[in-house]
């Protein structure tokens, strides 16, 4: 090194004295002990960097583990070694839990942040026939599974980078343009998991079987409840009948069967509502102008009887007038079961409020909507089931008990049944959630932070005729 950098610097030297001393044996020496000098120094400076790298490089690999005798080259050799086992031990890992998920009997599938399809398993290979299940090119994932809903549910999950879930039916077609067949019908539900490098993983599952469970036992109910309507009628026409024939000492008797056959009534009436509901939905509605906060009204004073023995309050809080276009007989349903579900619950001298607001919409093809909301101070609903309150049959409080009889002064509702009668079997907010989502509405239900009551939350479009099909109208 020394030679080399030697030359250089003699020229600089020449440069600097003058060829004078071009022969001059002393100029050489020195020359070449400065070039000689400069070159140890920057061998010198080389040794250090590559001894610095080398302690962070054992830092890293974890020094303490290595043996202490060994010098740091052998140490870093040591290491190599072992972070190459490493990486094959959890390769070896990865491709046996592929293997599992591969054989799983549930539905994976992985794209990456372009939402190219790298890899599915067997099951969602053959759930959403997807072609090659570990293609050499990725491919989009809408060109394997036109499916929407999977690319909103992989977009939620990719933008919040939380765990998703997303419930959707998908109409498969056979991708023949000649002869397309139209297959079976699938309900999915699917999981989205946020992955690193703005990957995701989706979990999806096949709930035909439980919609088709679902399905056998609404019928059954239905047909069950049409046989028990005639002979229920027949019964209660009887007890009616012999109400004021019987002796004195038996009428409390005969008063508890009669408000157990209206109870049945109601009941059956209920299941073939909600049955109808289920079938024809948005067809069964008689939709006209109406003004929501009159109907509000109208609905609390058929509860007076009750609201005044319990000294519950009522507060309003909203526009004095909101139309909309909506079935009259099913919107007072549904305003009457809320406000009866929130009367039962809440404990005597509390307040009740109703809030309605209406919510202009900026958004081109969402219409306006009105805001429904029913608050009280009661228990509320338990975190754990509030998913499960507008099902069929639910009781939110175990210890729930109905009340029998015919209370003195309860008023009948739209449908003819007693407030305090009605629904009390868990049918009330299920027919609450199937009359609104037939306006095209909304409804949801949680805890009140304030008053740690039920909250439920009704949002109806004012004009529900653009959402729906034409049959759904009035002439």
């Amino acid at each position: 090194m020394g030679p080399s950098l030697g030359r250089p610097i003699l020229e600089w030297v020449y440069s600097w004295v003058g060829p004078s001393f071009e022969s001059d044996p002393l100029v050489l020496m020195l020359a070449f002990l400065l070039g000689l000098a400069v070159g140890l120094s920057l061998l010198a400076w080389q040794k250090i960097r590559i001894s610095q790298r080398l302690k962070q490089l054992l830092e890293y690999f974890g020094e303490e583990n290595l043996p202490p005798y060994l010098s740091k080259t052998s140490k870093l050799f040591m290491a190599i070694a072992q972070q190459q086992r490493h990486q094959q031990e959890l390769q070896a890992v990865l491709a046996s839990v592929q293997q599992l998920i591969n054989f799983a009997p549930f539905a994976y599938l992985q794209v990456d942040r372009d939402n190219h399809l790298l890899w599915c398993n067997q099951e969602a290979s053959r759930l959403v026939e997807i072609d090659d299940p570990s293609p050499t090119t990725p491919r989009l994932l809408l060109e394997q599974v036109r499916s929407y809903d999977l690319d909103q549910l992989i977009e939620a999950t990719r933008k919040q980078q939380q765990r998703q879930q997303r419930q959707w039916v998908i109409h498969p077609v056979k991708a023949d343009p000649v002869n397309p067949v139209t297959r079976q019908s699938l309900y999915l539900m699917g999981y989205g998991v946020p992955l690193p490098d703005e990957q995701v993983g989706v979990f999806l599952e096949n709930r035909q079987e439980v919609v088709q469970l679902a399905q056998q036992r609404d019928r059954w109910v239905s047909d069950v409840a049409h046989e028990l309507k005639t002979p229920l009628t027949s019964i209660r026409l009887v007890t009616e009948m012999i109400e004021t024939r019987v002796d004195p000492t038996l009428k409390p008797w005969v008063e508890r069967l009669l408000g157990e056959v209206i109870h049945l009534s109601n009941l059956v009436h209920d299941l073939l509502d909600l049955s109808r509901l289920e079938r024809r939905a948005a067809q069964s509605l008689n939709l006209r102008r109406l003004d929501f906060p009159s109907l509000i009204q109208k609905a609390w004073k058929s509860l007076e009887p009750i609201t005044v023995r319990k000294k519950i309050r009522f507060t309003y809080l909203g526009p004095a007038t909101l139309e909309l276009e909506a079935d009259q007989t099913r919107l007072y349903r549904v305003v009457l079961n809320l406000l009866d579900n929130a009367i039962k619950y809440s404990p005597e001298a509390s307040t009740i409020q109703v809030r309605l607001t209406e919510q202009k919409s900026h958004t081109i093809g969402i219409p306006d909507s009105a805001h429904f909301e029913i608050i009280d101070t009661g228990p509320g609903f338990p975190e754990t089931d509030i998913d499960q309150v507008f099902e069929r049959f639910y009781r939110a409080d175990p210890a729930r008990t109905r009340l029998g009889g015919r209370p003195s002064g309860a008023t009948p509702d739209a449908s003819g049944s007693t407030p305090y009668t009605a629904h009390s079997c868990g049918l009330g907010l299920a027919i609450v959630r199937q009359i609104v989502e037939a306006h095209a509405g909304k409804v949801s239900a949680q805890n009140h932070p304030d008053t740690q009551g039920a909250w439920i939350q009704v949002t109806l479009p004012i004009n529900p005729g653009k959402l729906l099909p034409s049959t759904a109208l009035s002439a």
